[in-house]
């Protein structure tokens, strides 16, 4: 992303970070901290881990509720979970320190490593794949009829923003980041665009899971893309978990057993997956307040797999979709995954091992 773009995405998202930090730290000293536990046993006292009050990230969601994470960390390490709403808060986060590991979308994740010029993180496993796309009104039934519609996504340079404008790019319209071109982008947040969807003010959105299937199912918008269609075998990268590189190389110990309760929350969605949505949806009542439409939760649970794999070639293709559409400066990539500690466990469980996407 540009260094303009990033500046703004900063200062967007600094409140939350102080807010973050404060709450993160605590009554927290220097002994009792992560990053002043252990005497090099690869344990850390304290596991900050953040996550979203968000359906893709169900394998977050159920892995705090139902305490796999505690149970794999063991009495050893405190695990203090830290909700965000936007990918950028949340790597702000995580550059502060104020976090240690968080569940994300790809294309913040690219920004971090981007703005540490490759200090910051690695991505250590896949979570989530699919349950994304371009619903709109009726009317609208091929990219030229989008001509003069506006269409919303979560935030400027987020995962469904890249998406949308390197799809539109594609089918021969443009978008500027002021909201004009051919088609007029619009970034709010989700909840703003389900309510300006169903009182007519928006054409459509381009959008995750819930709100997917929420616009399908209560306010009868229709699927002009479903995102799934454009990628090999039908995968993509939509959320993965990722940590600090210092904290990787400080406690080890304590990211293998994360990416153990990892494992175990996707073994657990996939062996029981009528309690693992009520677990998720639990979660999401604790965090804002109010549950999922059973019709909507099942909708969207339908709608995305959860896999240990990162789908790695997806997401050097959405770094190349932003530099396309001018929101991302050119970055290397390599050695952005460490997939080691994550294909150890893997193995062990007589799974099959997954990669980096490198040559």
């Amino acid at each position: 992303m540009s260094s303009r773009t990033l500046r703004a995405l900063a200062l967007a998202s600094a409140a939350v970070v102080a807010t973050t930090a404060l709450a993160a730290c605590g009554s927290d000293d220097e002994t009792t901290s992560a990053s002043g536990a252990g005497s090099g046993s690869g344990e850390a006292s304290t596991l900050k881990l953040g996550y979203f009050p968000n359906i893709t990230h169900a394998p977050a969601l159920v892995g705090v509720h139902e305490k796999i994470f505690e149970k794999t960390l063991g009495t050893g390490t405190k695990l203090e979970p830290t909700t965000f709403n936007a990918g950028p808060a949340a790597i702000e986060a995580l550059l502060s320190g104020a976090i240690d590991a968080t569940y994300i979308g790809p294309n913040p994740a690219i920004n971090g490593w981007s703005k540490s010029k490759g200090t910051a993180l690695k991505i250590i496993a896949g979570s989530t794949s699919g349950g994304a796309g371009l619903v709109v009104r009726e009317g609208i039934n091929t990219p030229a009829d989008l001509k003069g519609k506006k269409i919303a996504t979560p935030q400027l340079g987020n995962t469904q923003d890249v998406a949308l404008r390197a799809w539109l790019k594609q089918n021969g319209l443009n978008a500027d980041t002021s909201g004009g071109g051919d088609v007029s982008v619009l970034p709010q947040d989700n909840a703003t665009a389900v309510q300006a969807f169903a009182q007519g003010s928006i054409d459509g959105a381009w959008v995750p899971e819930p709100n997917y299937s929420k616009l399908i199912l209560e306010s009868k918008a229709k699927v002009l893309v479903d995102e799934k269609t454009l990628w090999p075998n039908q995968e993509f990268v939509t959320t993965h978990l990722i940590v600090s590189q210092k904290f990787l190389k400080e406690y080890p110990g304590t990211v293998k057993k994360l990416l153990q309760g990892h494992i175990e929350s996707v073994k657990y969605i996939a062996d029981n997956n009528a309690a693992a949505q009520k677990a998720a949806n639990a979660q999401i009542e604790t965090l804002s307040g109010k549950p999922l439409k059973e019709e909507i939760l099942t909708a969207a649970f339908a709608n995305l797999k959860f896999t240990y794999d990162p789908i790695a070639s997806s997401l050097f293709t959405s770094a190349k979709n932003a530099e396309g559409v001018g929101l991302l400066d050119p970055v290397d990539l390599k050695g952005i995954y460490d997939l080691g500690p994550l294909n150890e466990l893997l193995k062990a469980d007589g799974q099959p091992e997954v990669s980096d996407g490198a040559a």
